[in-house]
């Protein structure tokens, strides 16, 4: 194998392959990159067993500068690698193969010579069906991952609750996840008809780095599904996830019909609020901020304490208040999460009691987007 590349537009795309590699693997050669030349162009492929990624650098494309002048495959120690490339002092670089699956890399004067390894030896990815698929903008599906995934759980004692449910049905597109001390809910019409129908849970991790790799551009996503795996297509970029096995908690039980307060504020007064406040709860062993409202004055407090520290409190000016006087707890960190996925928008605060659950949602739309915080009780 050999070829000779630009330096930089290979260097975009090994970074978004390397993110399914880690060096901490049962299976040795996953620590390694797969790159597979032929006239079509470089397929790079790196996996973790938990995600792997592929993509198709094209020969014919003339930003790329690639020349195959010996088609072929090679597995080379990914961190390695990836640090010659990154040093190398030249536009341009080139990898040949040699005898023993000795790999020579040069670029200008200089020119490194590492170990490889043979190439069939490293898994197959899974084959997936594209009868059931599905196509997002990426933009929206770009969002819909960073207003989700906030509230997945990282103990690994509950499993499934350490991604996001989706389920598709009659062309509306629901994603849920909870950690059981907080819920993000966003539902979305699909566009186009789609004869899909799923229900899959797949891990927070995954969505993460999936949404790091969609691009300005925002192109469209196209999602398709196996038994236990999930493709993502963007473009030339092929990513897999395995889905998370096991039922997901009924949620929509969970998320309140009525309120007895209400009180809607703009987004980001509300979250510069919270962060001031948790300036000190954070100092605090019970990481607590508690919020007074008061209808009949108008009246919003925000407070914090921290018995080592000292106090905040703040008045707060809502757009709207009404219903019961209520004194509520809560976890500020929660909180900002929440907020931050609202981005700018005006929000209403709904609460029924000062130990149950309360919502918060966009006033533009209050049926599609939902975040869910349960209080702390602090008595």
């Amino acid at each position: 194998m050999k070829f000779t590349i630009n330096r930089a537009a290979f260097i975009k795309e090994l970074n978004n392959v390397s993110r399914a590699i880690s060096s901490k693997t049962t299976i040795p050669i996953l620590t390694g990159l797969k790159i597979v030349a032929s006239d079509a162009g470089l397929l790079l492929t790196g996996s973790n067993a938990d995600i792997s990624i592929e993509t198709l650098i094209r020969a014919d494309d003339p930003d790329i500068g690639l020349s195959i002048d010996e088609p072929g495959s090679i597995v080379l120690t990914a961190r390695f690698f990836s640090e010659i490339v990154k040093r190398l002092p030249e536009k341009e670089m080139t990898v040949a193969v040699k005898d023993g699956f000795q790999t020579e890399i040069t670029s200008g004067a200089a020119a490194f010579n590492i170990n490889g390894q043979d190439a069939n030896n490293y898994p197959h990815l899974p084959e997936i069906d594209a009868a059931d698929s599905v196509v997002l903008s990426g933009a929206v599906f770009k969002e819909l991952i960073g207003q989700t995934v906030i509230a997945v759980s990282n103990q690994e004692s509950r499993p499934i609750l350490t991604g996001v449910h989706f389920v598709l049905s009659e062309d509306q597109f629901l994603a849920v996840a909870t950690d059981s001390h907080r819920l993000s809910q966003r539902q979305i019409a699909l566009p186009t008809h789609s004869d899909a129908t799923f229900d899959v849970i797949i891990p927070g991790k995954s969505l993460t780095e999936l949404s790091r790799m969609i691009g300005d551009d925002k192109a469209d996503v196209k999602m398709q599904f196996s038994e236990n795996q999930v493709l993502f297509l963007l473009g030339d970029t092929s990513f897999y996830s395995r889905l998370l096995e096991g039922n997901y908690p009924d949620t929509s039980r969970l998320i309140p019909k009525e309120a007895s307060t209400t009180v809607e504020f703009e987004a980001p007064e509300l979250l510069s609020a919270v962060e001031r406040a948790s300036l000190l709860s954070h100092e605090s062993r019970n990481n607590v901020v508690k919020l007074t409202l008061t209808p009949a004055d108008n009246q919003v407090t925000i407070f914090s304490n921290s018995p080592d520290v000292g106090n905040v409190e703040e008045e707060l000016a809502p757009k709207a208040l009404d219903g019961e006087d209520l004194e509520i707890s809560f976890n500020p960190d929660y909180m900002k999460d929440a907020l931050r996925s609202f981005g700018q928008s005006t929000i209403r605060v709904a609460f029924t009691s000062a130990l149950r659950p309360f919502t918060l949602v966009p006033t533009e739309d209050t049926s599609n987007f939902i975040q869910l915080i349960t209080p702390v009780r602090t008595f």
